[in-house]
């Protein structure tokens, strides 16, 4: 248990920060507990480098993209359509889907992009997970 002294406005005031689990902590101030809930923490944001190319530098081989997973006789591939940060998923593993539901939002340019599962099936299973970054041809998920 951390303990903190404060003084506001002329009046002191003694802290005992306890606990703190899935975002509720358990503090007591001058003797009297109190249960708090804290603001959830925000993702960071990746950081993008620019780096200046001149005439005279080199060509580097461009990387490849990230292969999709096989995929059996029958199974359809959900790919990521452009780098971004899978946001929501809005189906699980073993939900049936219809070809034009949205199984989930992939970020990309602070733009919500709307994933459909193109394909009648079942969701056979879910590659990523929420605020993962992707690149263009990741694969998201698998219909079967």
């Amino acid at each position: 248990m951390k303990e903190y002294k404060y003084k506001i406005n002329g009046h002191e005031y003694k802290v005992n920060v306890g606990d703190i689990e899935n975002n509720i902590a358990n503090i007591e101030v001058n003797g009297v507990p109190y249960t708090v809930e804290l603001e959830e923490e925000k993702a960071a944001k990746p950081v993008i480098k620019r780096v200046a190319v001149s005439n005279d530098a080199p060509v580097a081989a461009k990387p490849a993209a990230a292969k999709p997973a096989a995929a059996a006789a029958g199974e359809y591939v959900i790919t990521s359509p452009l780098p971004g940060v899978i946001k929501e998923f809005f189906v699980k593993e073993g939900q049936q889907v219809k070809a034009t539901d949205v199984v989930c939002i992939l970020e990309a340019m602070k733009m919500g992009n709307e994933i459909h599962a193109g394909k009648d099936g079942v969701v056979k299973s879910i590659n990523v997970a929420k605020d993962e970054s992707v690149l263009e041809g990741t694969t998201i998920m698998i219909i079967a």
